[in-house]
């Protein structure tokens, strides 16, 4: 389902200057999109580029998105905590550059007793810019 929701600090737990997406764009049951906009003042910009540790950023939030989504509007609960429990074989072919838009896609592969294994995808001016497999961990209330 397409969305355009710019709201996301509602979705996320992350507040600034941490947060590393502007607006969730997709989301069903299996995939989640969202996109970001490189700007100067973010706290992961060195020399004109977002590093590469900003791209897993990106894409943990984009899983939290999600999630928050679902929390949200489908289970009427508040926004949970997650943890990168895992990065595997993430490639990142170029960082992007201020002013560059981020479009992240994540494909959930499992999602099982609170922990949820995604592919993830990063593209910015038609490109493939990184790619990594995630696993986010869900922390229960106390």
């Amino acid at each position: 389902m397409e969305l355009n929701i710019q709201k996301t600090r509602e979705l996320l737990p992350q507040q600034p200057p941490f947060v590393m997406i502007d607006c969730l764009t997709a989301f069903d049951e299996k995939f989640t999109e969202t996109s970001f906009e490189v700007r100067e003042d973010n706290i992961f910009v060195e020399e004109g580029r977002l590093n590469a540790c900003a791209l897993a950023e990106n894409i943990a939030q984009t899983c939290a998105a999600r999630l928050g989504y679902v929390n949200k509007y489908i289970l009427k609960k508040d926004v949970q905590i997650g943890f990168i429990g895992a990065i595997k074989n993430l490639v990142v072919e170029e960082t992007p550059c201020v002013g560059d838009i981020l479009h992240t896609r994540i494909d959930v592969l499992q999602d099982i007793m609170g922990v949820t294994l995604v592919d993830a995808k990063i593209e910015s001016n038609n490109k493939v810019i990184a790619t990594t497999q995630m696993k986010i961990a869900v922390a229960e209330k106390q």
